[in-house]
């Protein structure tokens, strides 16, 4: 009997567990509060500064490889060892205090990926100053505004002929602000290996707290100027390791990095290699021409996505590398439904992690997908975790029409919508100091809502809709804005690219709403990348027929834009900005950047897509025709 009991007892113990998750649950919770100590004793200790966790993973490592580098295709790579790497740190931490650069200040970064990137990195934070690390193919304005937040004084450039002349392009203006402008060409480069490889003493990096930036990261601006996200130096005890044991990588594995050092992904990505012993394989550039060569060359275990760049993998013809390689795993974020299981199963990945996160970094989950229940979504809580959250992360009903949060015209306070029927997720804050933007409280300000459920509640705003099913799976529906009406409908972008995604020749939809002359709302609008070898036999009826049986009829694309290009920005996402701005209007689209792109339409009464004319639009414009 007793014995019976005891199974009984253990299987309805499996079967919870299966259910509700528990053990995960309880992992997190574990590892969230060792993390928690960890920063305490560090603190304490008045060690905090990354610097020292790079430190002690060079001790321990010392002529094993840190980083792995290929500038050019037709050459080999060069390999740094772990000490190499110690003493080029040093370099620079000597050229940086040379330069002025002192414990507290933020220098300009305008660099392309590279060891010089990683060097430059870590000799600021061993003289206890931090990086503002600015997009390299910002220009103008938007550049300048970028170095203005920061309060630089200095900037460090790659010698890159890009990044050359869109500084020489801003010179005076740098020269009014007083910014002075240091090139890593070959005489500086040169200059800084001449130098001795002396450590920093400890008092530079005293002045380093938990909320220290241990760089500052911009927003990609797609609504505006960038602005500024310090992330905390705190935070990179937080993520490192438990992203190794989320991909099952240990000291000594290789992590593929093409992504751009200067986004969140790419960036603290490198640093999670950089304090764990994790050996740093830089790509340059994402390329799909080198990306599995460099995979392969590198040993590789992991590597860093965003965005599109997995479809684009995906579209590229077979080659025998796709499964020649040592990938576990694969950690990032934006991967779409359509592509995650054709990408797991064609080049045989074991774990993908897709985490949900922005710059701002007030919502973060993580997805560690090894199976069928874990595909296609972004983050998952167990039972324990959504008693949690429950009333942290909050979905709230959006007035589409305006583009806000909805509020009862009798009480002022919003509605919280089912978790399974999702809505933008509000973050519960003790008060507006939970989170800034650096030396923009303007903006600061606009992230937030007051009195929402009661009377002097606060939250932040994600601007990211999301639903969570009874399992505790988070899934992506749509960022706020790109949502669209259409014949009193709103039409989520997300799904649509999804249904549109599953069609045999797209490589890329990117799908928004366009304004048309004498209709509400905006006209659903696909801008849709064609496989170069399926164009001239492309199938639109077919393509119609698709959209119409996977969508509401309301949500089927009216317009396809046919582009030569993906529209990728620098960030490995779709940018929907200037597509949007130009609609379907000939003279604004043939103004653009992108003018010989062509529009097709299902026309009223039509069964195919065909070309939408100057006549089709000057009858729109005369109210000709009803849509």
């Amino acid at each position: 009997m007793a014995l019976a009991t005891t199974a009984a007892a253990a299987a309805a113990a499996l079967y919870l567990d299966a259910k509700y998750h528990i053990r995960k649950d309880v992992a997190t919770i574990r590892e969230r509060n060792k993390v928690a100590a960890k920063v305490q004793k560090l603190a304490k200790q008045n060690r905090l500064s990354a610097y020292y966790q790079f430190e002690e993973q060079v001790l321990q490592r010392k002529d094993a490889p840190c980083l792995w580098y290929r500038p050019d295709p037709a050459e080999p790579a060069v390999v740094h060892s772990w000490t190499q790497t110690y003493d080029s740190v040093h370099r620079f931490a000597q050229f940086l205090l040379d330069q002025g650069v002192r414990p507290g200040d933020l220098v300009g970064s305008y660099l392309i990926n590279s060891p010089e990137f990683i060097h430059n990195l870590l000799g600021m934070w061993a003289v206890g100053a931090a990086s503002a690390m600015i997009n390299y193919n910002l220009a103008g304005d938007g550049l300048i505004h970028c170095l203005k937040i920061a309060n630089s004084k200095i900037l460090i450039v790659d010698s890159d002929e890009g990044c050359q002349q869109r500084i020489h392009e801003v010179r005076e203006k740098l020269d009014e602000l007083g910014i002075r402008v240091v090139v890593l060409d070959a005489e500086t480069k040169r200059s800084i290996e001449a130098r001795e490889p002396r450590r920093p003493d400890d008092t530079y990096r005293d002045g380093v707290k938990p909320g220290s930036p241990l760089f500052l990261l911009y927003t990609s601006g797609t609504t505006g100027l960038p602005k500024a996200c310090a992330f905390p130096t705190a935070a990179a005890t937080a993520i490192t390791f438990p992203r190794l044991r989320s991909t099952s990588l240990q000291p000594g594995d290789v992590w593929y990095d093409c992504m751009p050092f200067y986004h969140g992904t790419g960036g603290t990505l490198a640093v999670t290699c950089l304090l764990t012993g994790v050996t740093l394989a830089i790509g340059r550039k994402f390329s799909v021409r080198n990306f599995w060569r460099d995979i392969h060359d590198s040993s590789a275990n992991a590597f860093a996505y965003v965005g599109e760049t997995a479809r684009y993998l995906l579209a590229a013809p077979p080659s025998p590398l796709d499964k020649t390689h040592k990938v576990r795993a694969m950690f990032g974020n934006g991967l779409r439904v359509d592509v995650w299981e054709k990408f797991r199963e064609r080049f045989g990945i074991a774990v993908i992690n897709e985490f949900f996160n922005s710059s701002e970094g007030m919502l973060a989950m993580v997805n560690v997908s090894r199976g069928p229940f874990h595909t296609a979504h972004v983050g998952h809580h167990g039972l324990l975790e959504r008693r949690r959250f429950h009333n942290m992360y909050i979905p709230a009903e959006i007035d589409h029409d305006t583009g806000n949060i909805w509020r009862d015209p009798k009480t002022g306070f919003a509605r919280r919508a089912p978790y399974e029927q999702g809505g933008e997720i509000l973050v519960a804050c003790k008060s507006t100091a939970d989170f800034s933007y650096w030396n923009d409280p303007a903006s600061t300000e606009k992230r937030f809502v007051h009195d929402v459920f009661r009377k002097g509640d606060v939250y932040y705003r994600t601007g990211d809709a999301l639903r969570r099913d009874p399992d505790g799976r988070w899934f992506f529906m749509d960022r706020l804005g790109d949502t669209f009406r259409w014949k009193s409908e709103n039409v989520s972008t997300a799904e649509v690219a999804e249904v549109l995604g599953h069609f045999d020749g797209i490589v890329e939809a990117n799908v928004y709403g366009v304004e048309l002359p004498s209709h509400d709302g905006r006209a659903g609008c696909a801008a849709v990348y064609i496989r170069p070898e399926m164009r001239d036999s492309f199938d639109y009826a077919a393509l119609l027929r698709h959209a119409r049986k996977g969508l509401p009829r309301y949500a089927v694309p009216i317009f396809l834009r046919l582009v030569d290009a993906p529209s990728l920005m620098h960030n490995g996402k779709q940018s929907k900005v200037a597509p949007r701005r130009e609609g379907v209007d000939p003279d604004k689209i043939a103004a653009g950047d992108s003018g010989k792109d062509q529009i097709v339409w299902s026309k009223p009464g039509a069964e195919t897509y065909v070309p939408f004319t100057r006549n089709d639009w000057n009858e729109l414009v005369a109210g000709k025709v009803r849509l």
